[in-house]
This record gives C-alpha cells, sequence and structure tokens, in this order.
C-alpha cells in the first residue's frame, strides 16, 4: 500500500465531502472508538466471549478501514509522512527484531 497516496485521497475526500478536517482531539478520540469496535468484533468474533446477534453482520475489514482512515487524518493534520515513517520503522523492526522472533520458542 502507498501510505503517501492514501494520504493524499483522504485529504482530497476532506476537501470534496467534508467541511474541514475534525480537530485532533475529536479525531483521537474517533480514533479510540473505532479502535474498539475492531476490539469488539475481534474479542467475540476469535476470543472467548460470544458474539451478539446484533454483531454478527459488522465487518471486519470495514472497521479497520475506519481505523486507518482516521489515523491518515491524523498524519494529514500533524505533518506526518506515513510512508517515510512506515518505512523507517520496518527497517527498525527488522534490525531488531529478526534474531529475537527466530530464537523465541514460544513462536515454534
Amino acid at each position: 500500500m502507498d501510505l503517501q497516496n492514501s494520504q493524499k485521497t483522504v485529504d482530497k475526500w476532506i476537501k470534496d465531502h467534508g467541511v474541514r478536517y475534525f480537530n485532533e482531539l475529536t479525531n483521537m478520540a474517533q480514533l479510540c472508538e473505532e479502535v474498539g469496535e475492531v476490539a469488539r468484533i475481534i474479542s467475540r468474533r476469535y476470543g472467548e466471549q460470544s458474539e451478539k446477534e446484533s454483531d454478527k453482520n459488522k465487518d471486519l475489514g470495514e472497521e479497520l478501514a475506519d481505523v486507518l482512515f482516521v489515523v491518515l487524518c491524523l498524519a494529514n493534520q500533524t505533518g506526518v509522512n506515513l510512508q517515510d515513517a512506515f518505512d523507517k520503522k520496518l527497517r527498525l523492526k527488522t534490525k531488531r527484531d529478526h534474531n529475537r522472533h527466530h530464537s523465541n520458542e514460544k513462536l515454534k
């Protein structure tokens, strides 16, 4: 996925369909709300809680996309280039974690 283009797409959508970005604190609250919806689906569908009838038609992909949308909004608002940040983080994790995960007995 090209995060830089995704950020541009979200920015264009906000300009074309929204009035403006919600402020950063509102978007942070929105992010928490969306992550909570993802957690509810996962805990009930894949965890030990039973899934309520009203939750059975919820689309996990759609809820994950909601999380991504708000993350992209926050990145745009705060001047973060997510592609650069993600690439840097992946390089760091690759260097730091390669041997750690291969030697983890819990993962075998």
